[in-house]
């Protein structure tokens, strides 16, 4: 079984369609896939959370989700404000390697460093670089297309690095139909401040397509690494 890690440089960037999109191209592939999401969070019991977009928008692949929490924040926090248990790197590892599955995709809430909890007197606050860590997994980032992201994949890059897990690359989760200057040339300058290639770059308004459409999207947009067609001189 191979695992891959996505998070991203923030909220809402696109994480959930690159999962999605990864997810589609290995399904075509022949793979058998399992999406994994920990920790979702800002969603009641009963409602669609992000793997239920993962199957609309990718096809039936199975998918696990460890713990749900009403409120729209970090794990580790609506788990206190909800008066419940909150999930541990250990539980999420061991979900991950009881599965029988040919890829899993383990898709984190925000960044790398939220917190899945807060800890113990012994022990210091878990994220999902403890969950890459144990795994041994490389790590896609998705990063936004805009100003400001430079610093957010670098800061990243080096938290991953300083932890010895491995960073596969990055992947732009949005790209507009009309990029201004910072939006070009992020394109080529995330491959500098990361130090690891650029995986792909996917359109904007890609979470309403249909599976065709995503697995077209997809094929285009991501590279061979992630099972795509997609090269960094077609971003220039």
């Amino acid at each position: 079984m191979r695992t891959l890690i996505v998070t991203g440089t923030g909220t809402d960037v696109g994480k959930t369609v690159v999962v999605a999109a990864i997810a589609a191209l290995a399904r075509a592939a022949g793979e058998r896939v399992t999406v994994v999401k920990p920790a979702q969070t800002g969603v009641a019991p009963g409602e669609d959370g992000d793997l239920a977009a993962v199957v609309r928008l990718a096809g039936p692949v199975d998918t696990l989700e460890l713990a749900r929490f009403p409120d729209p924040l970090a794990p580790a926090t609506a788990a206190r404000r909800a008066g419940a248990t909150p999930l541990t790197a250990a539980e999420v590892v061991a979900a991950v390697r009881a599965l029988d599955t040919d890829l899993a995709i383990v898709e984190g809430a925000g960044g790398l460093l939220v917190r899945l909890n807060d800890g113990t007197d012994t022990h210091p606050p878990q994220t999902l670089a403890d969950v890459a860590a144990a795994l041994d997994a490389p790590v896609v980032v998705v990063a936004s297309a805009g100003l400001g992201v430079l610093n957010t994949a670098a800061l990243t890059a080096e938290a991953l690095a300083r932890r010895g897990i491995p960073l596969a690359g990055t992947v732009v989760g949005a790209y507009p139909a009309q990029p201004d200057l910072a939006e070009r040339t992020n394109l080529d300058d995330l491959p500098v401040v990361t130090g690891a290639p650029l995986l792909g770059v996917l359109p904007g308004g890609l979470g309403t397509a249909s599976p065709a459409a995503l697995l077209d999207a997809a094929r285009c947009g991501l590279g061979p690494v992630l099972g795509g067609r997609w090269s960094p001189d077609r971003a220039s």
